[in-house]
């Protein structure tokens, strides 16, 4: 048996006839640059997030970064994120001239610890950037306390958390703005790049789309220096098709990833926790186990795929060295990208296939007795 990492043909042969028409639709109108999908899609989207607006842009990163920078944040500020995170979080916040400071981890839900947050704030702090890491809500009634108190803007980075809940709000329009990807792997994924930010603000929502089109609102009349990332028609129509099949397919992740976490149960490796004010929607399920590159091997040998989310935090890339950040700063952060292992999650992924998945695990660990002893668990 083969278990991709994602399984995007399965999901397509399920809504082929509704994705080709819409598909060939758009061909056939030829509205291909802001046509009336992404109008209708934005519409869509907005209702299903509870926000007034949805400006669709061409992904994640660039809708982090218009929220940023619609909110006049630039050189000489600083925005605070989360050391364990993907890169396009803080290159929203650097790209725009900005400088993201980073905070460790819970240690249970592996976003950002809100405790840790107000030592962090300067006189040159004017937002905290939570991340919604693998579909897990961030506690966000206490960074939004902090936030009040000191003056400062909130932005959900809601790039992997579509569909989520916090506290029984939907991700997405419990801040100030937020960022969404609609990458092909997401749970709302498009068949290319795509992204999207929300927001309540009429103002913000102006600014955005004024930036990812160039400066404009009239052809050729350019109120300011803005961008080319526009949300392709293409891309809106699919995600139109898709988003009334959202929830359900959340669902069968959530339903997976309970069947991992009974079946790992007994084995030595850490499975996902779920905070009491979350709905997680899984969209990657990441545990914490020793060797895993041995362990990846293995699975590999048995046609099942894996990742790693992320296995080198951003303070130690090379890329942000000029934050004067070093190893051993962020401890809990690196403890984790030293151990943690993605397995595969999709909302096709059945009972069988988990099993399949967990049986290989299990082998792995039974054909090395050492790996059972050496992370504190006796082999059977």
């Amino acid at each position: 048996m083969n278990i991709p990492f994602v399984d995007l043909q399965t999901q397509y042969q399920s809504l082929k006839e509704e994705l080709d028409m819409a598909v060939l639709a758009v061909m056939k109108r030829g509205d291909f640059v802001l046509g009336g999908a992404v109008a209708e899609f934005e519409r869509a989207f907005a209702d299903y997030c509870g926000v007034r607006h949805v400006i669709g842009v061409d992904s994640g990163y660039s809708a982090l970064e218009m929220i940023v920078r619609a909110y006049g944040i630039g050189p000489g500020d600083e925005v605070i994120t989360v050391a364990n995170t993907f890169i396009a979080t803080t290159l929203a916040i650097s790209n725009a001239g900005a400088t993201p400071v980073l905070v460790d981890i819970d240690p249970e839900t592996y976003n950002i610890d809100p405790t840790k947050i107000e030592a962090a704030i300067t006189p040159r702090t004017r937002a905290i950037m939570p991340v919604h890491l693998y579909g897990q809500p961030v506690d966000m009634d206490p960074i939004l306390a902090i936030a009040r108190k000191r003056g400062l803007y909130v932005f959900e980075d809601a790039a992997q958390a579509a569909g989520a809940r916090y506290k029984g709000r939907m991700i997405g329009g419990l801040a100030d703005a937020a960022g969404f990807s609609f990458y092909p792997g997401k749970n709302l994924g498009a068949y290319g790049d795509g992204g999207a930010v929300a927001t309540n603000s009429d103002e913000i929502a102006e600014k955005v789309r004024l930036l990812r089109n160039i400066g404009q609102k009239v052809k050729y009349y350019h109120e300011v220096k803005g961008f080319n990332h526009r949300l392709d028609t293409m891309q809106a129509a699919v995600l139109k098709v898709k988003l009334p099949h959202l929830n359900d397919w959340n669902a069968s992740r959530r339903r997976a990833a309970a069947t991992y976490n009974d079946l790992l149960r007994d084995l030595p490796m850490v499975t996902p926790w779920t905070a009491p004010y979350a709905e997680h929607i899984f969209h990657l399920y990441v545990v914490r186990v020793h060797n895993r590159e041995a362990l990846m091997e293995y699975l590999k040998s048995k046609g099942i795929a894996s990742g790693l989310h992320y296995p080198i935090p951003i303070h130690v890339q090379p890329a942000y060295t000029e934050l004067g950040y070093k190893a051993g700063d962020f401890p809990i952060t690196e403890a984790y990208a030293e151990t943690i292992l993605s397995l595969p999650i999709y909302p096709e992924l059945d009972d069988d296939k988990v099993a399949y998945v967990v049986d290989a695990i299990r082998d792995f660990f039974q054909s090395h007795p050492d790996e059972m002893l050496a992370q504190g668990v006796a082999a059977d």
